[in-house]
């Protein structure tokens, strides 16, 4: 995608979503994986000179909420209240989440045009009144065919998701005529075979539908935290389908048109696999009832595995992030889990893994690289950078593995969504810059006194240090707080402006980073972890 500003679908801005999360308790680690690679993702794109709009936010309706409430002696409005301004907006702020929006769906901005919209389908026919009974789980908010049941004790059926007895439910409801929509469906994944992202997860949605759909139940009737259906108040919307309209919602379906048509579809929905038939199947069957544009990719990220089980606080195996920021720092954490687990796989998060590739790629290969650097411009030039007058073949090899570097990182992250290959290119790319630093021994070639000698070590610090340059711009996205230590490192904000403003397609330009620039040696980037406090 070139960095015009505008996108393919002609909408004005980059649109990417995390899900809106349900509040039933705090934030853990698998909710802050989705939401640090949106952030990362849509900071790419912004580095690109695209115009961006990242939406996440917290689906406050449904049953479980309810119970929960109750079961905390506070209304489901204050309980959702309570844990948005003191748990889920504070994480963000914390993991230096720049979203643009944050989503409520207890907003007004919402609830009227959830309201609206279902009016809308069920004036086309789209809706009808039935009666339903099935296996049903309040922690999924969801009814469950009886193939998906696992065995529990004493003959119970249990959810596979929770590992909980479902509830066997009866209730008249309104339904939405799904079942018309999987033909559909079915030709437009044939015409659009990137929407589904990966291919694992497209041909689990595939085998879903092409098994035939049933019709949605999209209300509710025994309870009533929700939004009220419009003609008949006694049912309230279920919950899903009032979550999913959150991504129209937020950008003015129904209210703001301009804001609306220059935003909306998304280019990219990011999903835990667990929801992912909710947004690759009920979302675009709800769009082309109503006549809108479907979304450009869905893309469904792995579960965070902890013991063999998927991290989640009704499993009790629930890990706040906080948890590890306190030791390893935020930009650790954010780069950690896009680095070390394919994004669209499950991963396994170990305690040992992150410590030794901290420890590894971080303190060693990236920190330390930045400290001797700028020691060196400091010991040898009194830390004004000096000119490359020398270069020959070891400095364009440099150069040229920056190039490659760039492009692949951009290819990876800006268009496959595939953030461990990304990252990965830029720290072969430290890597090779630590080694033509090993070969090129400075600390040598400074004993020699001559010109030749001094022109010589010029060109290999000027030559580390532009490739430095080069990493801080590439890095940014990932771990904001270390890119701009490092930008200020080199003395490249006077020179070259703010790092938010410098393109990723430009960073691999050679000689960038102008001599007589400021190098100063500053707070040490990723800390040995032995010498942190309570580490």
């Amino acid at each position: 995608m070139a960095a015009t500003g505008t996108n393919s679908n002609g909408a004005s801005a980059y649109y990417v979503t995390t899900p809106i999360y349900y509040v039933n308790d705090r934030p853990h680690l698998g909710h802050a994986y989705t939401t640090v690679a949106g952030d990362v993702l849509t900071r790419w794109h912004r580095q690109r000179g695209e115009k961006v709009w990242y939406l996440t936010g917290t689906d406050e309706h449904g049953q479980k909420i309810m119970r929960t409430a109750d079961a905390n002696g506070v209304t489901p409005q204050q309980w959702c209240d309570k844990l948005v301004e003191e748990a889920w907006k504070p994480l963000w702020q914390h993991l230096d989440i720049a979203n643009d929006d944050f989503i409520r769906t207890t907003q007004e901005r919402h609830t009227h045009r959830v309201q609206e919209f279902v009016q809308d389908l069920y004036d086309k026919g789209e809706i009808y009144q039935g009666g339903y009974e099935g296996p049903y789980c309040v922690g999924c908010e969801e009814y469950k065919t009886p193939g998906e049941l696992l065995d529990g004790e004493g003959g119970a059926k249990l959810c596979p998701i929770h590992k909980r007895p479902v509830e066997m439910l009866k209730e008249e409801n309104y339904f939405f005529k799904l079942s018309e929509y999987g033909p559909k469906l079915l030709e437009f994944y044939e015409a659009n075979p990137g929407f589904i992202q990966p291919e694992s997860a497209r041909n689990e949605v595939l085998q879903f539908v092409r098994q035939g759909l049933q019709d949605l139940s999209i209300s509710r009737s025994t309870f009533d935290w929700g939004i009220p259906i419009p003609w008949d108040p006694k049912h309230v919307i279920y919950v899903w389908v009032d979550a999913l309209l959150n991504y129209a919602t937020a950008v003015g379906y129904g209210a703001d048109s301009a804001k609306f048509d220059a935003t909306f579809p998304a280019d990219v929905h990011l999903v835990g696999k667990d929801i992912l038939r909710f947004h690759a199947v009920i979302w675009p069957a709800m769009l082309m009832a109503q006549g809108l544009p479907l979304p450009k990719r869905v893309v469904a990220n792995g579960w965070l595995m902890v013991g063999g089980e998927k991290m989640s606080k009704s499993n009790l195996t629930g890990i706040a992030p906080q948890d590890l920021t306190s030791h390893f720092g935020v930009d650790a954490y954010r780069w950690y889990f896009l680095r070390a687990i394919q994004f669209g796989q499950d991963g396994s998060f170990s305690w040992e893994d992150f410590s030794a590739r901290y420890t590894s790629e971080l303190a060693n290969d990236f920190g330390n690289l930045a400290s001797r650097v700028a020691a060196m411009v400091g010991k040898y030039f009194g830390g004004a950078l000096p000119a490359a007058t020398a270069a020959g073949d070891a400095e364009q090899a440099v150069a040229d593995g920056l190039a490659r570097a760039v492009a692949e990182a951009d290819r990876k992250i800006g268009e496959e969504i595939d953030f461990a290959g990304g990252i990965a290119a830029v720290f072969d790319f430290i890597k090779q810059v630590n080694g033509y630093l090993t070969e090129q021994e400075p600390w040598k070639v400074a004993k020699d006194g001559s010109p030749e000698g001094q022109a010589r070590l010029a060109t290999i610090l000027y030559t580390a240090a532009e490739s430095l340059r080069a990493i801080a711009v590439l890095l940014n996205p990932v771990m904001p707080g270390a890119a701009a230590k490092l930008w200020d490192s080199l003395g490249a904000e006077a020179a070259l402006g703010a790092l938010a403003d410098q393109r990723i397609g430009e960073a691999a330009g050679w000689g960038l980073l102008p001599a007589g620039a400021t190098v100063t040696k500053g707070d040490i980037l990723f800390p040995r972890l032995e010498e942190k406090k309570d580490a």
